[in-house]
């Protein structure tokens, strides 16, 4: 148990006195009227004083005002040796003299605050001669140093995916054990290591992995840790980082987000020569300061290296700049197989499958997966986690969670249904498009409906045809709707903003129109940053926007014409799938195959839903090729 400071104590105890003090002084003080000697004079003539104490330095007492209220006074004596005399002659009933007070009071009441400031100065003191410092404290780092629990410890083994990443870092690891290894041959290792990529991706993981398998200290700490309001506190917050380091090399220091930290320089409007440009600076100066030959090595990770100061990552700082991509298929299989380790899954769990239905997902998304699923499997008292769990916490998180108390009208259903049919016949017959999934009309999240289209396998580069081909699948429910109903609804507002997006960039960044050639009119995709874009502006002329805005609208009408021949010449297939999901609420890849051969789908099973699932997780298999 940490011992008390006795002067932290004795400070506490005299300020509660002298404030009390104060208080019940100034409470008294309140209540007494101040009278001059000559009007205290007169009201005991007038016989109006009740109450008098006679002390040597005040007169205190009671007297009735002119109006009859009782009121207590106050005053200062005089030389007066007529006032005994006075008050009997008045009728003064009570009348004394008071002793002179003690030495304790005017002591308190003159000397208090300056002895409260003595008693904190002697506070702070001791306590930095004590070696606590907590009162000056704002300048030491707050890095918090890796334990050596080995049960929570995380290594290699538990981050799945990330091979090339990990090869780099595990060469950082190496040297750290066995430096000869790459000084015999004068190589350096480098002094700093940059992890980048999206959200969630496992570069927070990768650092705790390299703690767990360094066996050296591990200092982390974020970036926002080095802001404060204080001038000077981040800056010397990276000091104490770095000196903590190289009292306790060979060792590896970790800064989360330094993104907060590590901006651009005269970011601000107006310039800006403010808190967080020093702190960068210091830490600038200590990167390249220290040698890696004391064994010191910074890792840092960001999710947005373009906002970062390119002082930051010029070789001899952050030498290594290593990319932490999103997963692909066999990386989400194995990512799967870490997060469902403490999971029960059940004989029909296939993570294969899952891998491919969840294709963009990053690690945080697939560990989220798996805690959905067990979730719902607990909230149905199930022994274990099921395929049907696991397909229904992906459309949890890729759709949202089913509104079944939504009511909708019989019209708006049906105008829903042929939305999503038309989505589905044109993904159907365009050769291009990616496999029809599944089919709903249940609502979801802020969809009153959605088509799932699955990947074969992950794609890093989309043709030109492709992207059109999209586009008409976009707007195939809106074509649907026009042809069927003669009238438009508010249900394309999504299809349409993507349908927008992916013309304007088709034009605009990939080439891909004749009028306007291969040239790049649109920055690239990322947020705007004040500290570079704020006074950047459109190279291109106004005639060039208006060919770039004709050209977009070339491409829109021509997906859309594509959707409306493909429709119009397969009414009767578009009405069969309405029928069915009127009928079923949802439709399986199996489902829409079958009616696209014209053919009648098997009943269902006194309705049951779970069964129309299990038909679902059948259908995966046939289309994996494992049936």
């Amino acid at each position: 148990m940490k011992k008390k400071n006795p002067w932290f104590v004795f400070f506490w105890i005299m300020l509660f006195i002298i404030v009390f003090m104060l208080i019940n002084s100034a409470k008294q003080r309140g209540q007494e009227v101040d009278l001059e000697y000559s009007q205290f004079k007169q009201y005991i003539k007038a016989k109006s004083v009740s109450k008098v104490l006679v002390s040597s330095d005040f007169i205190k007492g009671q007297f009735r005002d002119t109006d009859g209220v009782l009121k207590k006074f106050k005053t200062i004596p005089m030389d007066d040796p007529n006032l005994i005399k006075d008050m009997e002659d008045n009728n003064v009933l009570e009348f004394s003299s008071a002793q002179r007070n003690g030495w304790l009071a005017p002591i308190l009441f003159n000397w208090g605050p300056i002895i409260l400031l003595i008693l904190f100065w002697l506070w702070m003191m001791r306590g930095m001669a004590g070696g606590s410092k907590q009162a000056m404290s704002f300048g030491k780092t707050k890095a918090k140093l890796a334990g050596n629990n080995a049960a929570k410890k995380v290594t290699f083994k538990d981050v799945a995916g990330c091979n090339e990443a990990k090869e780099e870092l595990q060469e950082i690891i190496e040297f750290l054990k066995d430096p000869a290894k790459f000084q015999k041959l004068g190589g350096k290792i480098p002094k700093g290591v940059l992890l980048f990529g999206a959200p969630g991706t496992g570069k927070t993981l990768l650092a705790k992995a390299v703690a767990g398998e360094a066996g050296v200290p591990f200092f982390s700490s974020s970036g926002s840790e080095f802001v404060e309001m204080f001038v000077g506190v981040g800056a010397s917050r990276v000091r104490d980082l770095f000196d903590r380091g190289r009292k306790s090399a060979p060792c590896l220091l970790f800064i989360d987000e330094i993104d907060a930290v590590g901006r651009h320089r005269f970011a601000g409007i107006g310039g800006g020569h403010d808190e967080r440009e020093q702190t960068l600076n210091q830490l600038l100066v200590e990167m390249d300061g220290f040698d890696t030959k004391e064994g010191v090595i910074l890792i840092a990770a960001t999710n947005r290296p373009d906002v970062l100061d390119p002082a930051l990552l010029r070789p001899g700082r952050f030498d290594r700049q290593v990319i932490v991509p999103s997963p692909d298929l066999k990386d989400r299989e194995e990512i799967l197989a870490v997060h469902s380790r403490k999971i029960t899954l059940g004989d029909d769990v296939n993570l294969n499958v899952i891998a491919r239905r969840t294709a963009g997902f990053v690690g945080a998304d697939l560990a989220n997966l798996a805690n959905e699923a067990a979730l719902l499997a607990a909230r149905h008292s199930q022994k274990s986690v099921s395929m049907i769990n696991m397909e229904e916490a992906i459309d949890r998180i890729l759709a949202g969670p089913q509104r079944k108390s939504r009511l909708m009208s019989e019209k708006e259903k049906k105008v829903i249904a042929y939305h999503e049919a038309g989505h589905t016949l044109v993904a159907k017959l365009l050769p291009s498009a990616d496999p029809v999934h599944k089919v709903s009309i249940v609502p979801r999240g802020p969809a009153l409906g959605y088509t799932l289209q699955l990947p074969e396998e992950d794609k890093y580069l989309t043709s030109k045809t492709e992207l059109l081909d999209r586009l008409s699948i976009l707007f195939g429910g809106r074509v649907a709707e026009e042809v069927i109903f003669s009238e438009i609804t508010t249900g394309a507002q999504n299809d349409i903003a993507k349908a927008t997006d992916i013309a304007t960039r088709m034009v605009t960044e990939f080439g891909m129109s004749d009028k306007v050639g291969l040239i790049s009119l649109q920055k690239p995709n990322q947020e705007v940053f004040l500290g570079r874009d704020i006074s950047s502006s459109d190279r291109h002329s106004g005639k060039t926007s208006e060919i770039v805005d004709e050209e977009i609208k070339n491409i829109i009408n021509s997906a859309k014409d594509k959707a409306v021949a493909l429709i119009k010449s397969n009414i009767s297939i578009l009405n069969k799938i309405v029928d069915y999901l009127l009928e079923r609420e949802n439709l399986t890849g199996q489902d829409i195959d079958i009616i696209m051969k014209d053919e009648e789908l098997s009943p269902l099973e006194n309705g049951n839903v779970e069964t129309d699932k299990k038909e679902t997780l059948k259908n995966l298999d046939v289309l994996l090729g494992k049936d």
